[in-house]
């Protein structure tokens, strides 16, 4: 994945906004496609790679890599290589990320409540 530019507008914003509050860099983080859904697939019992692909179906190899690195490195998903013949990693949720699968699933119920993209699609191709 190419590197972002320390000196875009993009970057320089999303910088100043994680300073302001580290909730800025939870929602960056939360926002990335495929995310959630791969921790929700962890905490369901899909532990080995193949199987969340499996789970989520049309993921990529290198998407699913990335965010499962990304949700490592985060603290909310462990890693376990296995000592086998062929080697064999294994992925488990974090207390940390349980707490943070609890909190989406409340976003997702309040998000449920709202008028959002759902509505707005609905009314345009109605008009």
């Amino acid at each position: 994945m190419a590197e972002r530019k320390l000196n875009s507008t993009n970057y320089l914003n999303q910088s100043f906004l994680e300073e302001k509050c580290e909730l800025n860099e939870l929602l960056y983080l939360v926002s990335k496609r495929w995310l959630c859904e791969t921790l929700f697939s962890i905490e369901e019992g899909h532990a080995r790679f193949t199987s969340i692909k499996e789970d989520l179906q049309f993921i990529s190899d290198h998407i699913l890599s990335d965010r499962l690195r990304q949700l490592e490195k985060y603290g909310l998903v462990s890693r376990l290589q296995l000592d086998t013949v062929p080697p064999r990693v294994e992925y488990s949720i974090t207390e940390k990320g349980r707490e943070l699968s609890e909190l989406l699933d409340q976003l997702c119920t309040f998000a449920g409540t709202l008028p959002l993209m759902h509505a707005a699609a609905a009314a345009t191709a109605g008009a």
